[in-house]
């Protein structure tokens, strides 16, 4: 199978079992950081595949080329913080980047962040009164084949 048909085929699949379709997507550009509203329609224009690691098969990952950021921000996004800021809390707070993305989200929208294990097939990690949203940051991982699989089998 090409990367573009792998790519289409586990898009269609994480869609079926995402809890949510709406995302909000984060990425770095040019010293700051932005977010952006967007749907399922917009994942397989930035979504690509990676080998995922632990011998998961493939992975869905949003790793946003320029060109893409450029494309997001032409969608609205707008800047959360700077990237400096981003990168500084990660590190005093011994969380990830994508994790202190998703709680600065969490905050702009006046609530409170709890890090949460909740699997994107099960709830949202956002909930607005403009709807439930998956939080994702460059270099996220949205899905795995083996995962993919489990969830076909109890589907």
């Amino acid at each position: 199978m090409t990367n573009t048909a792998l790519l289409a085929t586990m898009t269609t699949a994480y869609e079926k079992y995402s809890y949510t379709d709406a995302y909000i997507l984060g990425f770095s550009y040019k010293g700051n950081v932005y977010m952006v509203k967007a749907d399922n329609s917009v994942l397989p224009y930035i979504l690509t595949i990676n080998k995922a690691s632990r011998g998961a098969g493939f992975a869905l990952r949003f790793i946003p080329t320029v060109a893409q950021k450029i494309a997001l921000l032409a969608m609205g996004a707008e800047v959360l913080c700077s990237t400096l800021y981003l990168n500084e809390t990660a590190i005093d707070s011994g969380y990830n980047k994508g994790e202190i993305f998703e709680m600065l989200v969490t905050e702009h929208y006046g609530q409170e962040w709890e890090k949460d294990y909740l699997p994107f097939y099960k709830g949202a990690d956002l909930t607005t009164k403009e709807g439930e949203f998956q939080i994702k940051f460059e270099r996220a991982t949205f899905t795995t084949e083996k995962q993919l699989a489990r969830l076909a089998k109890i589907a």
